[in-house]
């Protein structure tokens, strides 16, 4: 079944674009959730006149997340932690945390753009991802230091 997407479904395609799935999970995921539309000859004429408008919103919000990226990439963050005698953290800062010193030092991140492979358990520097834009990633420092 071909459909049109009306929202970035991630390892599927972007806006706009017509791609090939099975039946039910456009039938019982895309559809439901308004991720997608069927492929007919009228959405496809309607989706051609929208592609221009959602293309300038696109660049748009990746202008934005870019000039954001340029000012957290000058940011660094310090959590400090509880340790024990042998400087080794009682907990471990996730995402939550990184949310919250972020927050504290002015910045509005969700903690799903934070891009942590596991959560940090030992005290040092470290380079934190954050996701913006499918296009913009950036770095920040967070130090995590005992209290």
């Amino acid at each position: 079944m071909e459909v049109i997407l009306n929202q970035d479904v991630e390892k599927l395609g972007k806006v706009g674009t017509v791609v090939k799935v099975k039946e039910g999970f456009a039938r019982n995921f895309l559809f439901p959730k308004n991720l997608a539309y069927p492929a007919t000859q009228a959405n496809l004429r309607r989706i051609e006149q929208q592609k221009a408008k959602l293309a300038a919103q696109y660049e748009a919000t990746r202008k934005v997340a870019q000039e954001l990226a340029e000012k957290l990439a000058k940011v660094s963050v310090t959590i400090t932690v509880e340790v024990n005698d042998l400087e080794k953290m009682y907990g471990s800062v996730s995402e939550a945390d990184i949310v919250k010193a972020l927050e504290s030092e002015g910045h509005t991140i969700d903690k799903k753009q934070i891009l942590l492979e596991n959560p940090i358990t030992e005290l040092g520097i470290f380079e934190v991802s954050i996701k913006l834009h499918p296009d913009v990633t950036t770095k920040i420092r967070l130090w995590v230091a005992k209290k």
